[in-house]
């Protein structure tokens, strides 16, 4: 028997969202503005909801990348667009977003899912190798891309020369697609625990229309998310330095709205005890972000003629470098509880504190 799917609010809201932003009259008015914020809301949920669909269909852990990929697609031309436009003025903005999004995604979506997980089931189960393979591959991209950059010798500042930018893009790659290789088939056992494979709903209960629609209004939700938080930012950037607050908070805003698909179907999940589902959500989110987002924009930069700026600062690489450890050593032993989520959280406050009062 077919599970029916209602196709009201999930594609009414995006729509309307579209045909708000392709109206142009955002900028009129703050009760246009305020009725943007609403409809991105709504469209968050919207993709949210069909992402799930999706992954109802194709299984796990295939509905996972699905959305994953596509938000970092979406991400990756924001970012393009916008160096494009602002020239060299930005070419610091692939690596503080993928930064924002990295720290976001560790420390908030993984600590979130831990803590609810911990809270209301005292402690989850997880497989430890899928977090393995995962973590391993998410520190050598971020030393190949936002640290080492800092140290080479070859040109001066946080940039690499072009051969280096050329073998940095090309390690990405690679140790990106040997992840996916592994999480879909080699192995794929990995990253399926008991609780998600008693807990799917079956293949056949997902028709091929329902299917294809949610496809559809997926790339709609997420597209128009990301249209209307760029929008919306100078408002937020006025907002902010309205109360002298850093304007690396606008990135990170924008960063958390473009992640709030990820972020609420990663805790959904683990609020159903499948923290696997929520595990393969983050860090493949935080692995796609840099191996796919980094290679992109350097073709990007290169064809342009633009330096990109890569490497963090000292404070910003303690930051990061303690974000990972604490979620390896979090994940080691495929149990969850409480605690880690915690720390995780902790650790989340703290990025945004140090942001503000560096």
């Amino acid at each position: 028997m077919k599970i029916k799917f209602l196709y009201k609010w999930t594609t009414t809201l995006p729509l309307l969202a579209s045909l708000l932003y392709v109206s142009g009259v955002i900028h009129n008015s703050p009760v246009w503005q305020i009725l943007a914020c609403l409809l991105l809301v709504g469209s968050v949920l919207s993709a949210v909801h069909h992402s799930e669909i999706i992954a109802h269909r194709v299984g796990e852990p295939y509905g996972t990348i699905i959305l994953a990929i596509s938000i970092t697609i979406i991400e990756v031309a924001v970012i393009i667009s916008l160096m494009i436009s602002g020239g060299n003025e930005a070419s610091s903005l692939a690596r503080d977003t993928v930064y924002a999004a990295c720290m976001l995604i560790l420390n908030g979506i993984v600590g979130l899912c831990l803590f609810i997980g911990g809270y209301k089931y005292h402690e989850q189960v997880f497989s430890p190798q899928s977090v393995t393979i995962a973590l391993v591959s998410l520190i050598s991209i971020i030393v190949f891309t936002l640290i080492l950059p800092s140290f080479t010798k070859s040109v001066s500042g946080p940039y690499y020369n072009p051969s280096q930018l050329l073998f940095a893009s090309f390690s990405c790659l690679v140790i990106y697609t040997a992840f996916i290789f592994a999480q879909t088939i080699r192995h794929r056992e990995y990253f399926i625990s008991k609780t998600t494979q008693s807990s799917e709903i079956p293949k056949t209960a997902v028709s091929k229309k329902a299917f294809f629609t949610s496809f559809i209004f997926l790339v709609i939700s997420l597209s128009v998310v990301v249209l209307l938080a760029k929008t919306l930012s100078p408002r937020i950037e006025e907002i902010i330095l309205d109360y002298h607050l850093p304007k690396a908070l606008v990135g990170i805003i924008i960063a958390t709205i473009i992640l709030l698909p990820e972020g609420i179907a990663a805790v959904n999940a683990a609020r159903s005890n499948r923290l696997q589902t929520s595990l393969n959500l983050a860090l493949g989110s935080a692995l796609a972000s840099i191996g796919l987002t980094i290679p992109v924009v350097s073709v990007i930069a290169h064809y342009y003629k633009m330096k990109i700026e890569l490497g963090l600062d000292y404070l910003s690489m303690i930051l990061l470098m303690l974000s990972v450890l604490t979620v390896m050593l979090s994940l080691n032993s495929g149990r969850s509880n409480i605690v880690y989520g915690t720390v995780l959280l902790i650790n989340l406050i703290a990025f945004g504190y140090l942001i503000v009062y560096p």
